[in-house]
């Protein structure tokens, strides 16, 4: 998360909601309300809006199509432009759940807010992706202690677990080879992996089986 976040009240000015972005180097700020509750978004092309329709005619089908768009156009507050309800995730939230929503709702930032609402940081793609720049050491680490103490207790100290570049490799011999995707899924959803090949079986190892996360 990036913390301190800037936020701004319904009764911001547009002038001022430009200076915050322009400013602090962001493309969005929540707007809050007197309890510090996110209450709505604006973003920069909420407030591109103003200048698209700033010198021409609107035409008789934008009127019809872009109703919300021609109302932010005119607007002079944050509570007049904001987009809301506000896309938001819990402080609790895991990344993949956050990386989630902002592919589903096409946002490059989140507000994250705590269990009443109020903001708290943001998240932006870019603290997302710095997870891929955990050390490999503590992806093993991580890897052993939740994945391989879980599946197999009796046998941790027959599974080498080794990391490269955030790619995850388990070798070794298990009793339930069928147990060897179970253990692939569970290092998957460590955060940081970038790939995983899985060479647990019996006798004879299974055969490699990798992929992208």
């Amino acid at each position: 998360m990036t913390y301190p976040v800037v936020a701004v009240r319904r009764d911001t000015r547009f002038k001022d909601l430009v200076r915050a972005l322009v400013d602090r180097n962001v493309s969005a700020v929540p707007v809050v309300d007197g309890d510090g509750r996110v209450v709505g978004v604006v973003s920069e092309s909420d407030l591109l809006l103003k200048e698209e329709f700033r010198d021409r005619d609107v035409t008789r089908a934008e009127q019809l199509r872009r109703p919300s768009d021609l109302a932010k156009a005119a607007a002079l507050t944050a509570e007049e432009i904001m987009s809301t309800p506000a896309i938001m995730v819990h402080q609790d939230a895991t990344l993949a759940q956050a990386a989630r929503i902002m592919a589903v709702e096409h946002v490059k930032r989140l507000p994250v807010v705590d269990e009443d609402g109020r903001l708290r940081a943001i998240v932006s793609r870019g603290d997302l992706l710095k997870v891929f720049l955990r050390p490999d050491e503590e992806i093993e680490e991580e890897v052993r202690r939740t994945v391989v103490s879980y599946l197999f207790p009796a046998l941790g100290h027959t599974i080498h677990v080794s990391a490269l570049d955030g790619v995850v490799t388990l070798r070794g011999k298990v009793h339930d080879p069928s147990l060897a995707w179970v253990a692939e899924r569970l290092v998957r959803a460590v955060e940081g992996v970038v790939g995983v090949e899985a060479r647990l079986g019996g006798e004879d190892a299974s055969p490699d089986r990798s992929g992208d996360v």
